[in-house]
């Protein structure tokens, strides 16, 4: 995902906070995820720490596999997602 991509659905969730409390608050998850994701893997790396690589590589593709999840559901009508592009 880009950088343009998390801040649209973003300002989705924050114009939409009292609507959907629980959808802001995943995302917000998601995305502290992904950030962890991100300053974890150097230091995982510098102090061999190479069985926490792969959980940083998944906390860095945590908002793209969440949206992609989401989109599958909203396709099968499983529930409504109105923050994704059609």
């Amino acid at each position: 995902m880009t950088l343009n991509e998390l801040q649209r659905i973003k300002k989705w969730h924050v114009a939409h906070r009292a609507q959907h409390p629980v959808e802001y608050h995943l995302w917000d998850a998601i995305l502290t995820v992904w950030v962890m994701g991100w300053v974890g893997w150097l230091p995982a790396y510098a102090f061999e720490q190479f069985l926490f690589l792969p959980l940083c590589v998944l906390a860095i593709a945590a908002p793209g596999l969440y949206t992609s999840w989401r989109m599958k559901a909203h396709r099968a009508q499983k529930l409504r997602c109105d923050w994704l592009r059609s």
